[in-house]
């Protein structure tokens, strides 16, 4: 669109500002931050809030001030683009995308991080390496503002793996002690697996359509010309597979980085880290930059490519919200919540909600950065992180309490709170699918359904543990006390937006519609376009793939009611469960425990997947092989090696003999042969010429006599 918020080269600066400003703050807090008063920590913080007041300026300017959904912005259309790698036959030209999408991204990852980078200035006071701290948050949020902004695949790759860093370096903060080296290194290489595959599927989408710039990505795709590509790409693979392959090579990245099933097992030990580290990665970062890639590149992918993407979400929805339903880590509950809530979002995204995934990923980081920092909060008050030893800290910590509970009632869904809006959507749409599809695609829906219950169940175990009842530790609940006030305003915040974020707020609402479903709309497929211009068959259960989507926005529709109040039950049941067990006691939870039998233990070692992946499992075996293969390298190849190194010493000793006495030999014959003659003719070499007759005369005579 024509209309701008402010001038191109105003824009432009702005887009800079965004990532650069965090950027200088942490190279400034690396290098001096020792030298600065209070380690620095304001300079951090500055940094992050004035690039809140960027966002914040340009949600106003764009999402009130235009209203209009179509809106975007590119640089490279305005000639501000700038060649990063220039060569006859590759052309990469980088620069900034500004849309709906993108404005309210920037908005909540610097709303969130600022709160956060408050927040620790007091958890992390006293710290040694305090400016040290603030210099890694810094640097993490440039590596995710980065990657928000640019626009184009292989960019969006650079800054995803700078976020990649980011976590290894926060993750491992404390990297004294013995778990946090081991969280951050498990973190970086769970990662490195789906980030591999993530380059892979890049690399088959620049064979298809020649460009990774994402304007010109679904131009091109939805022309069809990527068709005339696929010839050199992959010879033998049709068109269409190899698009559907692209598209869940690029998923696999967000299955590492936003913990989809079966690349998750990082996130649970994340929590090694410093709690704000916590709430940043499960909010606002690191988690959040995969659910933003899969919206950012959603018209890429195929119909196949979202199956698969809604049945890692859903198996992602429901497996994290049971390993939340054991843990007594406050922490790690909250942390397999994020893991299944990111579930709920890809699950949305995959059966068409693209509008609730994305909603979901908005309203999710504020109640969750709240519940995060609250936890902190907590763990600040009575050091520890067992629920086990808290209870009834309601009233001596009355500030973190309220906070919690309303970010609490907002992750299980209650209506009001922002999450409801948002998982409401997500829920109808599963139902929808499923009525669109048949019935064994339902599975989405009733996972989806499930995982609700269980979020709320799991959520007031842990509010009634940490906060009412009575003190599992009385030593810790004597000295337990409220935190200052740097950590507790940043809580009301996030829980005023835990409130507010979801709902129908004039002038963002328009006739009753939620402000994001208005502003951010499904983006048409571009994938299918394309794929239908070459005359691929993309038709769904038999009809074409336009009567496919006016049959599931009728179902849409439809469902919306029946997914509301199914959510809803399943929300009161959550709650009175919780409270029959954890607060009145009228149940015993090591009773229900002992019901589920092996169940419940399989749930506690967390389906065994770390048990698969460690010494016994994948680990173990390519260390089994890595020994396999030294053995073959030492027995085997240097076997062979050294046996050839033998022969040839042999045959060199052997060919040495045969120099020595036969060449040598024969050699030396001729020289003893030679010198023995010379010695026998130098004793008739006198130099006597009467000598020399006599032997003449001696010759002829024996000759005479021979001849006679």
């Amino acid at each position: 669109m024509d209309m701008l918020p402010f001038d191109v080269n105003t824009l432009t600066a702005l887009c800079w500002a965004l990532f650069v400003i965090p950027f200088a703050c942490a190279f400034t807090l690396i290098n001096f931050g020792r030298k600065l008063p209070r380690g620095g920590d304001w300079l951090a913080t500055a940094g992050i809030a004035s690039c809140a007041v960027i966002a914040i300026t340009l949600f106003f300017k764009v999402i009130v001030g235009f209203g209009a959904p179509e809106w975007a912005w590119s640089s490279a259309a305005y000639g501000l683009s700038w060649d990063w790698i220039s060569l006859e036959s590759l052309q990469l030209p980088v620069g900034f995308y500004l849309d709906n999408l993108s404005v309210i991204m920037l908005t909540m990852v610097t709303i969130v991080a600022t709160c956060i980078f408050f927040f620790s200035q007091g958890y992390m006071h006293g710290d040694r390496d305090y400016p040290r701290f603030f210099a890694y948050l810094s640097y993490f949020c440039f590596a995710m503002l980065g990657l928000v902004v640019v626009d184009n695949l292989l960019f969006l790759f650079i800054f995803w793996e700078l976020v990649g860093v980011g976590s290894y370096l926060l993750i491992g903060f404390y990297y004294d002690q013995e778990e946090p080296p081991k969280a951050s290194l498990k973190a970086f290489m769970v990662n490195r697996v789906g980030d591999v595959l993530f380059l892979l599927g890049i690399i088959i989408a620049w064979q298809l359509v020649g460009t990774l710039n994402y304007t010109e990505m679904f131009a091109v795709l939805e022309s069809g010309a990527f068709a005339d590509r696929t010839g050199w790409a992959l010879a033998g693979w049709d068109t269409q597979t190899l698009l559907t392959l692209s598209g869940i090579l690029i998923f696999c990245g967000a299955i590492s980085k936003s913990a989809q099933v079966p690349l998750h097992t990082w996130l649970p030990d994340a929590m090694a880290g410093p709690t704000p580290v916590s709430a940043l990665i499960h909010a606002a970062t690191m988690v959040a930059a995969g659910v933003f890639m899969v919206g950012r590149m959603y018209p890429y992918f195929t119909p196949d490519a979202l199956l698969f993407i809604t049945g890692i979400g859903a198996l992602t929805a429901l497996i994290g919200a049971t390993m939340g339903l054991v843990m007594w880590d406050i922490k790690k509950v909250l942390a397999y919540s994020t893991m299944s809530q990111l579930g709920y979002m890809m699950l949305g995204l995959g059966v068409g909600g693209y509008v609730a995934g994305l909603f979901h990923l908005i309203t999710h980081a504020f109640f969750k950065a709240c519940l995060f920092l609250g936890s902190g909060s907590v763990i600040h008050s009575v050091h520890s992180q067992d629920m086990r030893d808290m209870g009834a800290l309601k009233n001596k910590m009355p500030w973190t309490y309220r906070t919690f509970l309303v970010a609490t009632l907002a992750l299980a869904g209650v209506p009001c709170f922002a999450g409801y809006y948002s998982k409401d959507q997500i829920v109808a749409n599963a139902l929808s699918w499923g009525l669109s599809h048949g019935v064994a695609y339902y599975v989405p829906f009733v996972f989806a359904v499930v995982g609700a219950f269980m979020t709320t169940f799991y959520m007031f175990r842990l509010v009634f543990l940490t906060f009412h009842g009575t003190p599992g530790d009385q030593h810790k609940y004597e000295h337990a006390h409220e935190s200052p006030a740097v950590m507790v305003l940043p809580l009301v915040v996030l829980a005023i937006f835990g409130i507010g974020a979801g709902g129908t707020i004039h002038p963002l609402a328009e006739h009753g519609n939620l402000w994001f479903n208005r502003l951010v709309p499904e983006p048409a497929s571009a994938a299918v376009a394309g794929l239908e211009h070459v005359g691929a068959d993309t038709s769904v259960h038999g009809e074409s793939y336009e009567t496919y989507l006016e049959h599931f926005e009728h179902n849409l529709h439809v469902a919306h009611y029946p997914a509301l109040i199914v959510s809803i039950l399943a929300i009161v049941l959550g709650i009175l469960l919780a409270r029959r067990m954890y607060l009145t006691k009228a149940t015993d939870p090591a009773a229900v425990a002992r019901k589920f039998g092996p169940l419940y233990g399989i749930v506690c070692n967390k389906y065994h997947f770390d048990d698969m992946y460690g010494r016994k499992g994948v680990v173990g075996g390519l260390m089994f092989m890595n020994r396999a293969f030294a053995w073959f390298d030492k027995n085997v190849v240097d076997g062979i090696v050294n046996f050839m190194g033998l022969a040839q010493r042999f045959i060199a000793f052997v060919t040495g003999l045969f120099d020595k006495y036969v060449i040598d030999g024969l050699v030396n014959f001729w020289r003893f042969f030679v010198r023995a003659l010379s010695s026998i003719l130098r004793l008739v070499q006198t130099g006597n010429v009467r000598d020399y007759l006599t032997w003449t005369l001696l010759g002829v005579l024996i000759l005479a006599i021979t001849l006679a």
